[in-house]
């Protein structure tokens, strides 16, 4: 893989990192507090189980990228889907904070040669592109759940974070405009 393929390749998968973690925080800026904490049914997450399962993964992930198995010794897996009486929002977040710390970090250090490096998760072998996009697509998958918990819960209140219903043509328009002001 040729060098410069490697570093836009780094900055490519650090720019998608940040735009899931900002398409959840804007779906859970949306939902009040007690919603949080609300799941559908037994059998599914709360949007706050869903970011400390994120956040657990996050750290365990990133931690000691290049240097120790992605799945850490002190990980409980099956903890991060239990929510401590008493959480809060800001419990919620710091956890939150922390994982993306650990994730946009270790991004920000890697090297283009540390691509095709070779790491462990769970004991399979990875390269480091292999183990990034394998973390990327996790994260889109439960940012993906968060949103739609949220959408459901706003329902009617709900504020579009992409091009709202209905209104596609008037967002072509637009972005037709400001290529020809360029």
């Amino acid at each position: 893989m040729s060098l410069v393929l490697a570093t836009h390749y780094l900055e490519e998968a650090q720019r998608q990192f940040r735009g899931y973690k900002k398409l959840a925080e804007k779906a859970m800026a949306q939902v009040q507090d007690e919603e949080l904490f609300m799941a559908p049914d037994t059998e599914s997450n709360s949007i706050a189980v869903i970011v400390k399962h994120l956040a657990g993964n996050m750290r365990s992930r990133f931690t000691d990228f290049l240097t120790t198995d992605g799945e850490k010794p002190d990980r409980h897996r099956d903890r991060e889907f239990e929510m401590e009486t008493g959480a809060s929002r800001g419990d919620v977040m710091r956890g939150w904070e922390e994982g993306w710390a650990c994730v946009l970090g270790t991004l920000q250090a890697l090297q283009a040669e540390d691509l095709t490096r070779m790491v462990t998760i769970r004991g399979e072998p990875h390269t480091v592109l292999q183990a990034i996009n394998r973390q990327l697509a996790h994260y889109a998958y439960h940012i993906g759940q968060i949103v739609f918990l949220a959408k459901n819960f706003r329902s009617q209140d709900w504020q579009s974070l992409s091009v709202p219903r209905g209104k596609s043509e008037e967002f072509n328009a637009q972005m037709a405009g400001k290529r020809k002001q360029t």
